[in-house]
């Protein structure tokens, strides 16, 4: 089920993020703290969907109510949307993330004036790769030293492309 974030969602974000791979591959802020998730989800969130630039949901299992992840199309460009995603450790592997993603692009291309979305994965983020490529990403390319990852250092970053179907 995706909706949107609210305040008794703060724990399982905060959760959540304490996983060293959302710390690395995603730019959450480390140390994580409980006021990043309250910031988060009562202030950044709501403000990204009044602006109309980001639409962030949260992923939640049907059977326990459990967070999945959290999946977001952010406007880059006229008509170009950039898809990003994470996942609970505990939930990855069992398909959720290509089954609330692919709910959320199929969202973008009948709601949104979208004609691409995108994918960005820091280079090594296989798991991210693999739901990409099975939503029906095209990879496009290895882009060098993209950006500074929160280790400080910079990174390659992987690069597909969805266009409308």
């Amino acid at each position: 089920m995706l909706r949107a974030f609210t305040a008794a969602d703060v724990d399982a974000v905060y959760e959540a993020c304490q996983d060293e791979d959302i710390q690395f591959y995603t730019p959450v802020p480390v140390p994580y703290r409980r006021a990043d998730a309250e910031k988060l989800v009562g202030e950044k969130l709501p403000a990204q969907w009044a602006e109309d630039r980001d639409y962030t949901l949260g992923a939640f299992r049907k059977d326990t109510g459990a967070l999945v992840g959290s999946y977001c199309l952010t406007l880059v460009s006229r008509g170009v949307w950039e898809l990003g995603y994470w996942a609970v450790r505990e939930q990855r592997g069992r398909g959720y993330s290509v089954e609330a993603a692919r709910a959320l692009c199929d969202w973008g291309w009948t709601t949104l004036d979208v004609h691409r979305i995108e994918w960005w994965a820091m280079a090594g983020n296989t798991g991210s790769r693999a739901v990409a490529e099975r939503l029906g990403f095209t990879f496009e390319g290895t882009l060098r030293n993209r950006g500074i990852a929160n280790d400080g250092k910079p990174h390659d970053w992987w690069v597909g492309g969805l266009l409308r179907p």
